[in-house]
């Protein structure tokens, strides 16, 4: 007896009517038989949910439709039931851990990835959405000065340039005593970014101003303090001077920029004191009721997955299609998820002219996209692709439904561009979900929809985040994180009464009421990163570099590193053993996130770990969690490549015991393909962790999942094993934030040179100038000269001399590679003042002679004394004593210290 067939409503659905491919609102496996256009048929693979199946025939050479447009053609001809895949999702699916499934063996259609071709003749002139009559009203803060109504009134620690991230962070940690005691003020926020804190000028210059130009006269700001060192790349008086220029209303706003003159302690109590002078002022502004026209609601989507075109994007655009009607503005923006949509939003445009502004955004982009050897289909993610968008085309056709068809494209504007005009206006900005959303911020937004199909938990410092789910299963699995239900109109609740029943919540939200995400307490910030290249000049150079081979250019004195008395060797040092015959100088278990979205988890995890002291009894000694802005949106294999050496570089580092990689669950980077790699590269997977933000429920959920492994994972560890070492056992990196002295160039090169011979490691970047220093370079290579032994995060296989290739001139992007090669601790000499320390790794930092004055002696650990002889002395007492946990270096101990990995040369957000 045949199965009966399941009414193809029941399991599927058709964004447009004549489309030839449905989507599958829940798993189907094979062999269930549906009603097709040609008969029943039983299906001859598993479709996964989100993923699309034929629905009528399709030729080779035919294009198929999703919302009535292409997003694909047929390679084979395609039957009705068909499983609809290109090989990239077959790629993508293939390192998942999918259970039974039955899956084709090859895809059965091609991307269309022909470029969009205005045909002007077909733009017509539309006219205005029309107003809604009565005007509604919602609550908020009337700003002098024309900067808007605020929905929220915060004091914001801005770090102008990454140098000063972690100082933003810590100030506004130490002032949160002082946000608990005013309850109208909404909150003490850090605005730390990781952009304008190289050594020159970057290409993002003009988007980076414009960004923290439009955070410092937002009106959910009350009070915004700028901090500085004054001599980076982007500076306060940089800064100041752009928005004079422009015509920002910076009187407007209470503010002042401070520059780190007399190091951190002293800025710290400078920052408390101008904060504690605007509180009164700040904290007396009282809401009141203001038109809805005052409302600049930033549209964003992350997580995406098959139904977001078809809940939740359209639920946003309605929402913003209202707001409209009532006076107020929409921003979409992540340029590249239009492409392959552009017919969509060009049938309701204002003029010929914002059509021509559009496609030249277009053009700009993918010649951007060029300059790194990249393409659009760069975009999509391993989540996006295991959630049922197999291409840029199939997520943009979804993606652009955050404009309602009844919405008219007002307006084409540059990323975090001041917008006060009324209408739907487009920014130029990148994918990646977060430095989209700090644009649309700079460029007044204050209030954002976030559509998610994963569960994507991001928020933004001062301004309230909506979150909408496009499932109700999904939402019911992350409820204590998501705000609006799109999928009740899947479930079959009328789309008015959905829309209407958010709109509520909308207006709620932007008098006051706190989203959920605000409740949760987390929020992340991420400016349009540097891109490296800006013509295709190198690619080919850069595409045809060969991978360091790991050897090092002079390798230790001890060969036979087991049997060794290492005692014997230099100073005696009390480490621990690690594995593979190693040494550690600390037991750390490490929360490493796999992308930005999970980073603040981690950091959540790590805290609350510390504080219960979990591990003490088997000799932890803490709990790390990172926070960066990688592994979600960016393009290139070059970086997927660095992240993937790079974790197993920290997973597999001397000093970390335990180690739980932490997903957000959409990044490009997912704990599946990890273990992939890992496995590939030979790395058992089962002494890690791995957890799931979004898989496993939410923060709550995931932060109890995490304690409860390492619970176990430390039960059974072997008590610390105290061992005696020397020089030979350590990993040292050594950094320069500028050229040095001679003498210092010689006690450098005497320390590297006792290292080596006691059989350890040396690391340097190849960008240090402390390898174009005759005096240290001789010492140690003679005439040889030096070139990149290892890649970025690599971890050392061999250890003597290695220069990394370091791709950026970044002094945190370098420190956090060279950790991920191995090193135990590091030792700089820096210049001007003291730099970021990092989490993971002590930074012993010191000076020149001629330093003093201009570095605060209290944010580094020592000056020099120019004596070459007597600075190598010192120096080495410093890297004993905190190699053996008796000394800890200034940064660290002040928590002045941050984490991030670099974008390489070929990496571009996308």
């Amino acid at each position: 007896m045949s199965p009966a067939s399941l009414p193809l409503a029941s399991v599927s659905r058709l964004p447009a009517p004549g489309d030839n491919v449905a989507i599958a609102i829940r798993r189907l496996e094979a062999g269930t038989v549906l009603p097709l256009a040609d008969g029943t048929r039983a299906l001859p693979h598993t479709v996964l949910e989100g993923h699309r199946f034929a629905v009528k025939p399709i030729a080779v050479g035919e294009p198929l439709l999703s919302w009535g447009l292409p997003f694909g053609f047929a390679v084979t001809a395609i039957a009705p039931g068909d499983y609809v895949c290109n090989d990239s999702m077959l790629t993508a699916l293939a390192v998942r851990q999918l259970g039974q499934v039955s899956l084709p063996a090859r895809g059965n259609f091609r991307d269309a990835d022909e470029p969009f071709q205005l045909d002007e003749r077909l733009i017509h002139a539309a006219p205005p959405v029309a107003p809604a009559d009565p005007a509604r009203t919602f609550s908020g803060y009337k700003r002098a000065g024309g900067r808007g109504v605020g929905t929220r009134n915060v004091i914001v620690i801005l770090g102008t340039s990454s140098r000063t991230a972690s100082f933003a962070r810590q100030l506004t940690a130490r002032l949160q005593p002082l946000a608990r005691v005013h309850p109208s003020l909404d909150g003490i926020v850090a605005i730390a970014h990781t952009e304008g804190g190289g050594t020159g000028e970057p290409n993002n210059t003009l988007e980076i101003l414009r960004a923290l130009a439009g955070f410092m006269v937002h009106p959910n700001v009350g009070a915004v303090l700028a901090v500085d060192y004054g001599v980076e790349p982007v500076t306060n008086a940089r800064l100041r001077e752009f928005m004079l220029a422009r015509g920002y209303p910076l009187d407007a706003v209470p503010h002042h920029f401070l520059s780190l003159r007399n190091g951190l302690a002293a800025g710290l109590a400078e920052g408390e004191r101008l904060v504690r002078g605007w509180l009164p002022v700040v904290s007396a502004a009282l809401r009141t009721e203001e038109p809805l026209s005052h409302l600049r609601i930033a549209l964003q989507c992350g997580g995406s997955d098959a139904f977001s075109g078809v809940s939740g994007n359209p639920l946003a655009g309605a929402l913003v299609h209202e707001t409209i009607r009532h006076g107020g503005a929409g921003v979409l923006t992540e340029i590249d998820e239009t492409m392959g949509a552009e017919s969509y939003l060009l049938k309701n445009v204002r003029d010929l002219a914002t059509a021509r502004a559009f496609m030249g955004k277009l053009d700009a982009f993918r010649e951007k996209l060029a300059w790194h050897g990249l393409t659009p289909e760069s975009n999509p993610s391993a989540g996006n692709k295991f959630r049922g968008l197999y291409n840029i085309a199939l997520k943009s056709l979804g993606a652009v439904h955050k404009k309602d068809p009844r919405t008219r494209l007002d307006h084409i504007i540059d990323y975090a561009e001041p917008h006060h005009a009324p209408g739907f206006a487009l920014m130029n900005g990148p994918g990646n979900d977060l430095e989209g959303i700090a644009g649309q911020v700079g460029c007044g937004c204050n209030l954002i929809l976030f559509v998610t199909g994963n569960g994507s938990i991001t928020n933004f410092p001062f301004v309230p985040t909506l979150k909408i789910t496009t499932t109700t299963r999904r939402h019911e699995l992350l409820i204590r994180e998501m705000d609006i239900n799109a999928g009740r109109y899947l479930d079959g609740e009328p789309f008015e009464k959905v829309a209407a029943d958010a709109f509520e919540l909308l207006i709620a939200t932007a008098s006051g009421k706190k989203s959920k995400g605000e409740h949760a307490g987390h929020s992340q910030v991420s400016l349009w990163r540097n891109w490296a290249q800006t013509d295709t000049s190198r690619l080919a150079e850069l595409r045809a570099r060969v991978a360091p081979d790991g050897k090092p250019l002079v390798a230790g004195a001890v060969s036979d590193r087991a049997n060794q008395d290492r005692s014997t060797i230099g100073p005696a040092l009390s480490l621990f053993r690690a594995p593979e015959d190693r040494f550690a100088t600390e037991r750390v278990a490490l929360v490493l996130p796999t992308s930005l979205c999970s980073t603040q988890i981690a950091r959540l995890a790590a805290a609350r770990l510390n504080e219960k002291q979990l591990g003490r009894a088997q000799g932890i000694s803490r709990f790390v969690g990172f926070t960066h802005t990688e592994g979600c949106g960016f393009g290139g294999d070059t970086m997927y490549q660095l992240l993937h050496r790079t974790y197993r570089g920290y997973l597999t580092h001397p000093n970390v015991v335990a180690a739980l990689l932490l997903e957000h669950g959409c990044e490009k980077v997912p704990n599946d393909v990890l273990r992939h790699h890992f496995t590939a590269a030979g790395v058992p997977t089962a002494q890690f962790g791995f957890a799931s933000v979004q898989l496993d429920g939410g923060i709550e959920k995931v932060l109890a999942k995490i304690e409860a492994w390492f619970t176990e994972k430390l039960a059974a560890l072997p008590p610390a094993a105290p061992a005696v070492a020397d020089l030979g056992a350590l990993s040292l990196a050594l950094l320069t934030a500028a050229p040095v002295a001679q003498p210092t160039a010689t006690a450098l090169a005497t320390i590297a040179r006792a290292v080596l011979d006691a059989g350890g490691s040396i690391l340097l970047v190849e960008s240090d100038p402390l390898l174009a220093q005759a005096a240290f370079r001789s010492a140690l290579l003679g005439a040889a000269a030096p070139h990149a032994t290892l890649a970025y995060g690599e971890p050392l296989q061999q250890p003597g001399l290695h220069v990394v290739a370091s791709e950026s001139e970044h002094f945190v992007e370098n420190l956090t590679g060279l950790a991920g090669n191995g090193a135990h601790l590091a030792l700089t000499v820096v210049s001007g003042h003291a730099q970021q320390g990092h989490p993971l790794l002590p930074v012993i930092q010191a000076a020149e002679p001629t330093e003093r004055g201009r570095v605060a002696g209290d944010d580094i650990d020592l000056f020099l004394s120019g004596d070459a002889p007597t600075d190598a002395t010192e120096l080495l007492r410093w890297i004993t004593a905190v190699a053996q946990r008796e000394r800890t270096p200034a940064s660290m101990a002040q928590g002045f210290v941050d984490f991030q990995l670099t974008r390489g040369l070929l990496g571009l957000t996308t």
